[in-house]
């Protein structure tokens, strides 16, 4: 005899219902032997003004934005600085939750929300008396190229350090504390020719850095969206990307994020951008 339940018979609508309270109770049970952190842990290398010193007075819009999407969940936001190499590896490793300042080519592994933080334009610096333009990946030979251990550069650039990255005639690879006032240095002592660098990073630091060199801007190479992502095996990192997406939706509909944004002497258009390298260099900051 068969003597599973079908459809039409009385006991049925009951078995459903009682199938569906069990896996509601599972789920909440998960929830409360699993609830949302109170707080989490981002971790970055100072990229100021997308993020900047963690601690200081302007700790760069991103952590504005951070702390303000959170907060609406009553979560808040432990920004810790370190090395980008450790803070991916500590990310990877549990022992934060999350990164600032990363591009979807940065860390595919990692989970990204729907909504980027800001937006960044990348481009070649030489020394001030360069006449050099980069014009394709030939333009490149015979150049010594700085970069950051770990960073993401524009997809055809990226290819082209990983091909020649034993060869420090080409590609001379930074690490550490500092790295980009240590890059701008080394380009004004004509150590290396040239440096790879958002344009509102590099007009933040020269502007706050006067004692640096006026590195010479020498082409646009590279225009991304920048994020905040949580680590892949993070129990919580779809809710977390899902409330940071909220968050961010809501500041925007608030004109909160226009705010911020304006606050650190950017373009007001939802990216974040300077409105040009020369007028990025005399804009006020917070």
């Amino acid at each position: 005899m068969n003597s599973r339940l079908r459809p039409h018979d009385p006991y049925f609508p009951l078995l459903v219902f009682l199938l569906l309270f069990m896996a509601v109770a599972q789920s909440s049970n998960a929830n409360e032997l699993n609830p949302l952190p109170g707080q989490v842990v981002l971790a970055a290398d100072p990229w100021c003004p997308h993020n900047c010193e963690a601690g200081s007075v302007v700790e760069g819009y991103m952590v504005d934005i951070l702390r303000q999407a959170f907060a609406l969940q009553d979560i808040s936001v432990s920004y810790v600085n370190m090395s980008w190499a450790r803070a991916l590896q500590q990310a990877r490793s549990h022992r934060v939750d999350g990164i600032i300042g990363v591009f979807a080519g940065d860390a595919g592994d990692f989970l990204f929300p729907e909504e980027a933080l800001g937006y960044s334009e990348t481009m070649f610096f030489a020394h001030p008396d360069s006449q050099w333009t980069y014009e394709g990946l030939k333009s490149l030979e015979n150049r010594t190229l700085l970069v950051i251990s770990d960073y993401f550069y524009a997809p055809g650039i990226h290819q082209y350090i990983n091909n020649n990255r034993n060869q420090q005639d080409l590609i001379w690879e930074l690490s550490g504390e500092h790295p980009l006032t240590r890059a701008i240095t080394l380009i004004g002592q004509k150590r290396a020719n040239l440096l790879f660098e958002d344009r509102q990073v590099m007009a933040w630091t020269l502007r706050n850095r006067p004692d640096l060199p006026k590195l010479r801007s020498s082409g646009n190479i590279y225009a991304a969206p920048v994020y905040a992502a949580f680590a892949p095996a993070h129990p919580h990192a779809q809710a977390l990307a899902r409330i940071l997406s909220d968050g961010v939706r809501h500041l925007r509909a608030s004109g909160e994020l226009k705010r911020i944004y304006q606050s650190y002497g950017l373009g007001a258009d939802g990216k974040a951008r300077m409105v040009s390298p020369e007028g990025a260099l005399n804009n006020s900051s917070p």
